[in-house]
């Protein structure tokens, strides 16, 4: 579990309200509903009206992923890969179906039944990098929903503090209750700012990052069962398939070797 966005919404929430109340305000001239069912509601309406009800259904699955989702290790995928092609050299690839059950990753276990078929290793490719080609336009759109939510809901504030504007103007025969009327209809920009900038385009920038590691995984995976039917040493193939590490986390898996050698 990655509670780093749930963190992020918290921290940023706590920063806001804290600078307001430690410069005089009281926090229930923030809580206006009113303004709260123009902004939301508007915002809600309008990336709704974007978007087709197929695509709205996986809201709460991405929410869910934003927290839950736990994606395998670049270096773990890479160990697995390397210990398949060492039995594959063994033992031939046809080895490998009895080892299709103890593979989870479903891309990966895809992969090895295709190259134990006897699939052209060109069409290999293909059929992988379509795989990942709709992966990459699936967590596309839904990253889109929020952020898409997050341009409309600035403007839902405005549009809010239009209308309080509106109402405060039309209602002026008492002259004491304007500042105080003015200062809530501003309430919907705030609500409109805020929570673009605190929730949508958070949980939209998070959802981006899972699906670029998520892809980089594929992408490694994809190299790494082509590699495998290509018959190269594992030796190489884990050579090979380090380019997707980090550099800094390369120089630590050396470090240990250099270690023994010295001792």
């Amino acid at each position: 579990m990655d509670f780093a966005i749930l963190v992020g919404i918290a921290v940023g929430l706590l920063g806001l309200i804290s600078g307001f109340l430690l410069d005089g305000g009281h926090i229930s001239v923030l809580l206006k509903p009113t303004a709260a069912l123009i902004v939301f509601g508007g915002t809600a309406g309008a990336t709704i009206a974007s978007f087709s009800m197929q695509d709205l259904k996986v809201i709460p699955k991405l929410l869910k992923n934003t927290v839950f989702q736990k994606l395998p290790g670049e270096d773990e995928v890479i160990e697995q890969i390397v210990q398949l092609a060492d039995q594959a050299r063994r033992e031939g690839l046809l080895y490998l179906e009895d080892r299709l059950d103890e593979i989870d990753d479903e891309f990966l276990r895809k992969g090895i039944q295709l190259i134990i078929d006897g699939t052209d290793p060109e069409l290999v490719r293909n059929i992988l990098e379509t795989e990942i080609y709709t992966l990459e336009e699936r967590n596309d759109t839904g990253a889109s929903i929020f952020e898409t939510a997050g341009g409309y809901a600035p403007t839902m504030g405005i549009i809010g503090t239009v209308m309080g504007l509106v109402h405060v103007l039309g209602n002026m025969s008492d002259p004491s209750t304007m500042s105080s009327s003015i200062a809530l209809a501003f309430i919907a920009t705030l609500y409109g700012v805020g929570s673009a900038n605190i929730l949508w385009l958070p949980i939209a920038g998070k959802l981006r990052n899972i699906g670029k590691k998520e892809i980089c995984i594929k992408e490694l995976t994809m190299e790494g069962v082509i590699s495998l039917q290509g018959g190269y040493n594992p030796i190489i193939i884990r050579e090979r398939l380090n380019a997707y590490l980090n550099p800094n986390r390369r120089q630590k898996d050396k470090e240990p070797e250099a270690k023994e050698e010295e001792e």
